[in-house]
């Protein structure tokens, strides 16, 4: 008897945006296809919470995370946070509803108001405590910061450090935390020297798969739009640094990210 074909889970994805409006329903299909179960999708601005929500409720194999977005902190207004607290007690009782974010620091834009972020990466952490849903957390040269205010928040259900791209020490803060580790295309590309060290030594139940399509393409998508439809591809590429093997590693992270989500792995089924 074969053993059935291995089932992914894109935990981070930007399906709404306009690069997928000419081929979106096709993408899906194609993601079936491949074993691509589930998708979440991240709201980044309170304008396109409304659009993700409509995406879901019209696919069931979209799960839907609202925050407002660190890169975009420069066009958040005070109001969001409030509408981001109504919004997600307008949908958390829809199994559609999966997580607060994107959400996080980032200190490579050099202009950002750090200030801002944190104040608003903070009061996301405490919608998630409130509504109690896990965090889906992005990080640039910003690690030591967003630890630290992990630390403090210490959050029940924590969440997914997106596109992990940090050192050992860092991962290990993360995992204690009871935090995932992202993982998408990016290690596939051979200058990423670093990543792929790390890589290959993160613990098996720390690791949920990713895309952040249209974004972060990885090697063998150089110039193109990146899609979930990448993402059993990646899997193949990331468990060879890793030296086990493509189902092993497909398997254990559609564990994690059930665990993280909250849903049963027999019901996530394409």
């Amino acid at each position: 008897m074969s053993n059935p074909a291995p089932r992914y889970i894109d935990t981070h994805t930007h399906l709404d945006f306009p690069d997928f409006d000419a081929d979106r329903h096709q993408v899906l299909a194609d993601c079936r296809a491949q074993g691509v179960a589930r998708l979440v999708v991240l709201g980044v601005l309170r304008d396109n919470w409304s659009r993700i929500w409509q995406l879901c409720s019209s696919h069931p194999q979209l799960y839907a995370a609202f925050g407002l977005h660190p890169v975009f902190s420069h066009q958040h207004q005070p109001g969001d946070l409030v509408a981001l607290r109504d919004w997600l007690a307008a949908c958390i009782s829809h199994p559609q509803c999966c997580a607060v974010g994107e959400t996080g620091l980032d200190y490579y834009v050099t202009d950002a108001d750090r200030d801002h972020q944190q104040t608003l990466f903070e009061a996301q952490l405490q919608l998630a405590r409130d509504f109690n849903l896990p965090v889906l957390v992005h990080v640039r040269r910003a690690h030591a910061v967003t630890i630290a205010t992990l630390k403090r928040y210490r959050l029940p259900r924590a969440g997914i450090i997106h596109a992990f791209a940090g050192s050992p020490e860092e991962a290990r803060e993360y995992y204690r935390l009871g935090f995932k580790l992202g993982l998408g295309g990016a290690a596939t590309w051979p200058q990423a020297l670093r990543l792929r060290r790390t890589l290959a030594a993160l613990p098996l139940d720390s690791l949920v798969l990713e895309t952040d399509s249209p974004d972060m393409a990885p090697a063998f998508l150089a110039g193109q739009r990146n899609s979930p439809t990448a993402l059993a591809q990646i899997c193949h590429e990331l468990a060879q640094l890793r030296n086990e093997s493509p189902t092993q590693l497909a398997n254990a992270c559609l564990q994690n990210s059930c665990e993280l989500f909250g849903w049963a792995p027999g019901d996530v089924k394409v």
